[in-house]
């Protein structure tokens, strides 16, 4: 029978299937309770998000619908949106404590601390996201010419919203991978500082491309963090050791 390793000696793999099943529980029990707070809260959530879009249009921010089903499956959506967002510190946790069991107490000291820089980093990056929005629906609204009038549909804001938070935080984490792989001895800090002009190149492309909006202050507002925590990460793995 297959063991996996736990603090006090291997562990069976039904019994690892268990404990694999009542985390999953928990977190899907975490994910439906959130997404009846978010249905509940939902006209404050709402406005949340749309206040990037009055800021820059205050007399008309409202959201034009066509469909009369529009209006619900915006709020399950945003909704979900909500549960995930929330859950995501529970769910993170769930997913260490059931790794963490066939790991070393070093290896667990490291987990938990990458955990918890992710979720910092990743939370970072979409508070990034939401105070760059503004400017980035200014740019998309100019850029169309003074011709247009816009009234926009709230499934393709939200979608576009939901895909600028989440693509800055998880660009956000790209110090946290970089130290992982100086610590891993992948590369090392000598290396990078090296090539750090060709790193800032690289990340000014992918700041360009990887911005949703396409808008220039929303890519520096993405590209300039990632340029210092480059150098971040190569001062980490060095108070770590690595050379």
């Amino acid at each position: 029978m297959f063991k996996f390793r736990s603090r006090v000696g291997p562990m069976p793999l039904a019994e690892h299937l268990r404990e694999l099943r009542s985390r999953f529980f928990r977190v899907l029990l975490v994910l439906v309770v959130g997404v009846v707070i978010g249905f509940v809260f939902y006209p404050h959530i709402l406005n949340f998000l749309q206040h990037p879009y009055c800021k820059v249009s205050p007399k008309h921010c409202n959201f034009l619908v066509t469909n009369p089903l529009t209006g619900l499956s915006i709020r399950v959506k945003v909704s979900v949106y909500f549960a995930l967002l929330v859950s995501l510190p529970f769910i993170l946790w769930h997913t260490w404590r059931f790794i963490t069991p066939g790991l070393k107490a070093k290896e667990r000291a490291y987990s938990l601390g990458f955990v918890t820089a992710s979720l910092v980093f990743f939370a970072l990056g979409a508070v990034v996201a939401y105070f760059s929005f503004s400017a980035a629906i200014t740019w998309l609204q100019n850029v169309g010419g003074s011709q247009l009038t816009t009234y926009y549909s709230p499934n393709e804001y939200i979608d576009l919203f939901i895909l600028m938070l989440v693509a800055f935080g998880l660009t956000f984490e790209f110090p946290v991978v970089l130290v992982a792989l100086q610590l891993a001895e992948l590369v090392t800090p000598k290396t990078l500082l090296k090539q750090w002009r060709y790193a800032i190149i690289l990340i000014t492309i992918a700041s360009a491309l990887i911005t949703p909006s396409g808008d220039p202050l929303s890519m520096l507002a993405l590209g300039l963090p990632l340029a210092l925590f480059y150098f971040l990460a190569i001062a980490v793995a060095r108070l770590f050791g690595k050379r």
